[in-house]
């Protein structure tokens, strides 16, 4: 079903949001259809439930009073038995029916003035994406220097929207080197210029108003959410030998599922039922682009669907916006919100959560924190950059010094409830794959996590997987059996010479297979 096939007062308030900017017409429908398509009052609550995520009070009262208006002019014009005209398709509002403002009387709010709080916020462009097919299509960088500032702020907010629609993960401005991007894991070039230090520098900070360009000279890192539209992205900024250096992170424009994320159906099963515990400590561990963020924002989103609590997350920065459903959600940002993760789980505490998130635990205190909030009635989610379940145990224990650590290692085996470890590889037919391992906390690792025994771990997951625990080995040889992954892919990060020779095995059947049929032929 497409936009025309919907009640004429949802088309005309899909259609109002669409040529205000405030959300585009697809995001619209595939959020509606996701509400099972609720009357009018109960989207647009549902709408503004959205755009005034992380808002400030005064442009929370500006979202409310534009949704107000936005259902009213939806209404009226309802009520003349007309459509409004969309695009061939049916999914997008004509091109020719771009009204003039005051075609709009009743929608007062400047949409595209109201920003998200944590959020460097920009309208989006009017891009042709057909015409958008590769790198090439790109506008080069090399004339930055004869651009003015709000030309380069046009031109780095074209190049973010293109590589979006290119399927690019990250983009980088770097003095000294051309810009380069990252695609399936992969760095590609998608210019020849080289970048002077001037140049980097003109273009990393042309987003940034005086304010944080001011904090950034002064710090030499900074940090933010760039939001265009409703595509957010995540920046930052250093400064390196060469000059400045940026590093743009697309963020995906919705909340992925753990089945679109690549977690299969069996262990979604036991990934949820985390989600059912009232308290204890979950981990979603893996390196740096393994996808984290958008596992912690399915987690959040599951609880967000299936309880009625109050969720609050501490980031850095607000990458994926939630919308409050059966919880309250509440999202907070480092150095925006809060100074920094150990202050603001602290401060979590007081604010009666049932669910607190933690975008990162590195430091004492915060691991400190979260184990204790773990232990005393609330349910800890949190990040850590580890490769495997049993590092992520070493890690969280490493932190402490020598004498605390018993205590710590008795506190982690009655609060944990698992450790969810990812990455992403290449799966060999040029896109990428989830692979991941799940520990849950049974009596045998509970008593390994207590005893010091860390190193039992691993086997102790390769045994119980009726228990719903798998290693990455087990995952990925069960990926090449779905033919997720080709041989030549998997064999690399597999590590476990049972499994490598399982795999072989299974590889060689199926060469043998294809022989044979390609025989009968």
């Amino acid at each position: 079903m497409n936009l025309v096939d919907l009640p004429l007062d949802i088309q005309w308030f899909i259609y109002a949001l669409a040529q205000n900017q405030a959300l585009g017409a697809s995001e619209a429908f595939r959020m509606y259809d996701d509400l099972s398509r609720p009357e009018l009052i109960d989207f647009a609550q549902a709408v503004l439930d959205q755009l005034a995520s992380g808002a400030a009070d005064a442009d929370i009262d500006a979202w409310t009073k534009f949704v107000e208006d936005t259902v009213g002019y939806a209404q009226e014009q309802a009520e003349n038995f007309e459509a409004p005209e969309w695009d061939d398709d049916g999914e997008e509002p004509a091109e020719s029916l771009v009204p003039d403002p005051a075609d709009f009387p009743n929608v007062g709010a400047d949409v595209e003035k109201i920003q998200s709080a944590a959020a460097v916020y920009f309208p989006p462009l009017d891009i042709d994406y057909s015409q958008i097919t590769g790198y090439e299509s790109l506008p080069s960088l090399s004339d930055t220097a004869s651009l003015t500032d709000a030309e380069l702020a046009e031109r780095m907010i074209y190049l973010l929207s293109c590589l979006r629609h290119l399927g690019c993960s990250d983009l980088h401005i770097v003095g000294g080197a051309v810009p380069f991007v990252r695609r399936q894991l992969e760095i590609e070039r998608i210019d020849s210029c080289v970048l002077s230090e001037e140049d980097s520098f003109r273009l990393n900070t042309a987003l940034l108003d005086a304010g944080r360009k001011q904090t950034f000279v002064k710090d030499q890192d900074f940090s933010y959410a760039l939001q265009v539209g409703f595509s957010r992205f995540r920046v930052c900024l250093m400064q390196e030998k060469d000059g400045t250096a940026g590093s743009y992170r697309l963020v995906p424009d919705h909340i992925c599922s753990l089945t679109e994320l690549g977690f299969m159906e069996k262990d979604i099963i036991y990934i949820e039922r985390l989600l059912d515990y009232n308290n204890g400590l979950i981990l979603v561990t893996g390196p740096l682009g393994a996808g984290k963020t958008t596992t912690l924002a399915s987690l959040v989103d599951i609880i967000n669907e299936r309880r009625r609590d109050h969720v609050i997350t501490v980031e850095d920065p607000i990458e994926i916006l939630q919308i409050s459903r059966n919880c309250q959600v509440t999202q907070r940002e480092i150095h925006h919100h809060t100074i920094n993760y150990r202050n603001a789980l602290k401060a979590a505490l007081r604010e009666d959560p049932d669910v607190i998130v933690v975008g990162e635990m590195r430091d004492l205190e915060t691991i400190e924190n979260a184990i204790t909030a773990a232990e005393t009635g609330h349910l800890v989610i949190g990040t850590m950059h580890t490769g495997d379940a049993p590092n992520t145990l070493n890690r969280l224990l490493d932190v402490f010094p020598p004498s605390q650590q018993p205590q710590i290692r008795a506190m982690t085996a009655g609060s944990l409830r698992g450790v969810l470890c990812q990455k992403l590889i290449p799966n060999g037919m040029g896109g990428l794959e989830l692979v991941y391992e799940i520990m849950l906390n049974t009596m045998a690792v509970s008593n390994a996590i207590s005893e010091g025994k860390a190193f039992q771990l691993k086997s102790t997951m390769a045994t119980a997987n009726k228990q719903g625990m798998c290693t990455i080995d087990q995952c990925i040889l069960e990926k090449f059996d779905r033919n997720l992954l080709t041989y030549e892919a998997a064999l690399p990060y597999m590590s476990d010479a049972a499994a490598i020779e399982q795999l072989n095995k299974s590889h060689a059947v199926r060469e043998a297979q294809k022989l044979a049929a390609a025989r009968k032929k």
